[in-house]
Order: structure tokens, then C-alpha cells, then sequence
């Protein structure tokens, strides 16, 4: 493993650790215990192992879980009711809806179903609307977990350029309105590329950060960026290998063993951004119920 690796365990644990005793200390000032409902419609075996990592982290960090495993076939109008009685529940804080739904089930509604303020993943409309002018809201786990890594390895961002490949909602458009805002851990030139460039190299080696996000196996290779470039590698794919016992392994959208002798410094899959996802969710929980306590 080169030497040049944002470990993203590391900083995700040193998160954990923060909310744990910020939340340590809430008890103790205000009695109050962050509470995170998870609701899991369907039995998809993914989300089911996504829904058990993150109780998991709740247990460590001493916030308050509990999870409503609904089966698939689920009306959406029980859906929206387990929504608004959690929305009204004062011992829940966060409200995390583990996606995808079923596909009889709106999840836009859904979504905008959930209190702004008990948004814990970031997505709904009021939340990405104060993300785009620069408002204080919740931001979406992924992206900000980026800023994260960013930040806490000392890459200056201000004046830089960053180039996002992809443009989904969960990340490539928060992680390029995070990065462009005029505030600290930001301020940076952002230019987000996607599947419609004729060239995306183009993009990709014009790049002091880049941020790949794309879903697809060597999206990004060693050709496609120049020396010293900073790569966040946000993929992430199963591919077949049969000299593991599961019989794959999971590689991100960059070539990791050609890009990497490029880059100054660069995420593995896994261990890069994936473990952040969950320790932002932490904290956001925690945000949430620090507003409860002491609104505005």
C-alpha cells in the first residue's frame, strides 16, 4: 500500500469519538439522549447490512436506535404515517429511510415527508435548497464526510480546482455546492464533468482535487490525471475475483495501483470515503438534537 493514502478509517473513528463524548456531555447537561429511527422497507440483502453498520455505530457513539423493518409489499401510506409519528416523537431526532424503496413507493415523497430538521441524510428539498445559497442546514452524509477528509488532511481547498465526475444528488452536485461556497473547507473553483462529455479527460487533467463518482470500474486512469493531483474515490464496485473466498472484491471508479503513483495523495476502497458516510450520519444525529435542545 503506498504511503500517499487519506485513511479514511482514521478520521471516521476520530468523528465517532468526537460525537461520542459531545454526546456524553449532552446527557449529562440536558438529559437529553440523541435519537436515530432507521426505516427499512423490503428485505434487500444490502440494505439490510447498511441498517445493521450504522446500529452499530449508534451503540458506540451512545446514541439512541431503533429500527422498523417493514416487508415489501408495504402500503406507502403506512410509510408516510410511521413518518409523521416519528416527526412528532421528541425522543427521535433523526429519521433515516435506508433507500432504495420498493418501486410502488414514491421515494421523492417519502423523502419530503421526513421534518427538515430530522432530515439526517441531507436529502430533503428545504435541505438541499439552504445547501444552495450557503444556508446552515443538514448536509447529506457522503459529501460532507469528503469535506471531512479534506479538511482533516490538511488539503487547502480555497482557489483550488476541483473537478466532481458525476452529477447524482447524493453526490456529485452536494459535493460541488459544499465546495464551491465561499466559507472555510471550501471557496473552491468547481467544475463537475459527467457522462455527456465527449472527453472527459479534458476535465480530469485540468484537476488540482478530483473527486470521482461515477459507479463504473477505471472511470479514472493513470493517463487521465496529472502528477500531484489529490483523488477522492467515491466508488463502489463488486468485481469477480476468484482467488477471494467470496469471490469478488470491491474496487472503486479509479484505477487505484496506476493513479495513485500520480497522486500526492489518494482514498483506497474500501477504507476511503465509504466509512465516513456513516460517522457524518452520527453526527448530523447529533446536530439534530443539540437544535432540539438549544433551537436556532
Amino acid at each position: 500500500m503506498p504511503n500517499n493514502i487519506i485513511d479514511g478509517k482514521r478520521i471516521a473513528q476520530m468523528i465517532k469519538d468526537e460525537v461520542r463524548e459531545e454526546t456524553r456531555m449532552l446527557r449529562e447537561t440536558h438529559g437529553v439522549v440523541p435519537g436515530l429511527a432507521f426505516l427499512l422497507v423490503g428485505d434487500d440483502p444490502a440494505s439490510r447490512t447498511y441498517v445493521a453498520s450504522k446500529e452499530r455505530a449508534c451503540d458506540y457513539c451512545g446514541i439512541h436506535s431503533v429500527t422498523l423493518r417493514l416487508p415489501a409489499e408495504t402500503h406507502e401510506a403506512e410509510v408516510h404515517d410511521k413518518i409523521s409519528a416519528w416527526n412528532n416523537d421528541p425522543e427521535i431526532h433523526g429519521i433515516l429511510v435506508q433507500l432504495p424503496l420498493p418501486e410502488h413507493i414514491d421515494t421523492d415523497r417519502i423523502i419530503e415527508a421526513i421534518s427538515p430538521v430530522k432530515d439526517v441524510d441531507g436529502f430533503h428539498p428545504v435541505n438541499v435548497g439552504k445547501l444552495m445559497i450557503g444556508q446552515q442546514g443538514m448536509l447529506p452524509c457522503t459529501p460532507a464526510g469528503i469535506q471531512q477528509m479534506l479538511i482533516r488532511s490538511g488539503i487547502a481547498t480555497e482557489g483550488k480546482h476541483v473537478v466532481v465526475i458525476g452529477r447524482s444528488n447524493i453526490v456529485g452536485k452536494p459535493i460541488a455546492n459544499i465546495l464551491l461556497q465561499k466559507a472555510a473547507g471550501a471557496n473552491a473553483v468547481v467544475t463537475v464533468a459527467h457522462s455527456a462529455a465527449a472527453d472527459i479527460s479534458v476535465f480530469t487533467r485540468q484537476a488540482d482535487i478530483l473527486i470521482v463518482a461515477t459507479g463504473r470500474v477505471n472511470t479514472v486512469t493513470a493517463d487521465m490525471v496529472r502528477e500531484g493531483v489529490v483523488v477522492i474515490d467515491v466508488g463502489i464496485n463488486r468485481i469477480a475475483d476468484n482467488t477471494r473466498e467470496r469471490g469478488y472484491r470491491i474496487v472503486g471508479d479509479v484505477d487505484f495501483d496506476a493513479v495513485a503513483e500520480k497522486a500526492s495523495l489518494i482514498t483506497p476502497v474500501p477504507g476511503g470515503v465509504g466509512v465516513m458516510t456513516i460517522a457524518m450520519l452520527m453526527k448530523n444525529t447529533l446536530t439534530a438534537a443539540r437544535h432540539a435542545v438549544m433551537p436556532g
